[in-house]
């Protein structure tokens, strides 16, 4: 029996624009009818959701993280499966979730795959799937244009960030949860909902997507050039063990700041300090690779 897919996808993410047909042509191949629908701003996408995904029975969307996090209030809001096509630069929600990049793969997940409900993250009202953050990654998000991602890919992310390190200054930070208040002179607090973030980066080792709870890591070094010796222990969760690095595991955090500073989920600027995380368990419902 043919489904219906509602089938958004991003043409201004690195590979959007130069997927529509094979997408299209691929969906049907496998027993999916696609009604393609246009968005021209992330403002729109979730209304968008709300509105013609009601009448499918699952949406597809093609494109990277921003473009997720800016749909995930309506696929909350209409619970109808995700499907993930990764046509963005870092795609770690997509990494979380075991979806391969290359498309036909990704493709072939939507039409067998299994149904998993994920948590989602929260932010001062705003939601999120991988991580969202206040320092270093939100300057970097603010300096990292649309063209230099299309352009450069992940190398864009790494001039970026260099430039980001190389003007970083730490900033101090109230922590507070489970009622207990820690200060912080930090380089960034990031929170974590997912697993991946930041192009392939562990939030922790241990951490999973459903799993209720949300990790919190500070940086709590002054010389940014002690990045450059942590990365390799970032790249696989493991810098919660170094002395500079504060975890926490908690299900609500606040942070407060001494002037307002703003808050990166997902690759977006969303809002600023003083912000409140929390999570919301199982709210969305995503399609991904089939057990073996």
């Amino acid at each position: 029996m043919t489904k219906r897919a509602l089938l958004i996808i991003n043409g201004n993410s690195r590979s959007g624009s130069d997927s529509h047909t094979e997408v299209i042509e691929g969906l049907r191949r496998l027993g999916i009818d696609p009604i393609h629908k246009e968005c021209d701003s992330r403002e729109e996408l979730s209304p968008l959701i709300v509105r013609e995904g009601a009448h499918a029975d699952m949406v597809i969307i093609g494109g990277g993280d921003g473009t997720l996090n800016a749909a995930a209030a309506g696929l909350a809001e209409i619970k109808r499966p995700l499907g993930i096509l990764p046509l963005g630069t870092a795609n770690d929600l997509a990494r979380t979730l075991g979806i391969p990049p290359d498309l036909e793969s990704a493709l072939d997940i939507i039409g067998g795959g299994r149904v998993r409900s994920i948590d989602v993250g929260i932010v001062n009202g705003v939601m999120f799937f991988n991580v969202a953050s206040v320092g270093l990654s939100a300057e970097l998000a603010e300096k990292l244009t649309a063209e230099t991602k299309r352009r450069f890919g992940k190398l864009g992310y790494a001039l970026t960030a260099l430039r980001v390190l190389a003007g970083a200054r730490p900033f101090r930070a109230d922590i507070i949860s489970k009622g207990r208040r820690n200060r912080s002179l930090t380089l960034q607090i990031a929170v974590g909902n997912g697993r991946y973030y930041g192009g392939g980066n562990v939030v922790e080792k241990n951490a999973e997507i459903d799993d209720e709870s949300l990790r919190l890591y500070s940086l709590e070094f002054v010389n940014t050039w002690r990045m450059i010796l942590m990365l390799r222990s970032f790249r696989t969760g493991e810098h919660g063990a170094l002395d500079e690095v504060r975890t926490l595991r908690a299900g609500r955090f606040e942070i407060r700041t001494r002037r307002p500073r703003p808050v990166n989920a997902d690759g977006e600027i969303v809002t600023q300090t003083p912000a409140v995380f929390s999570v919301s368990p199982k709210a969305i419902e995503v399609i991904v690779p089939g057990e073996s």
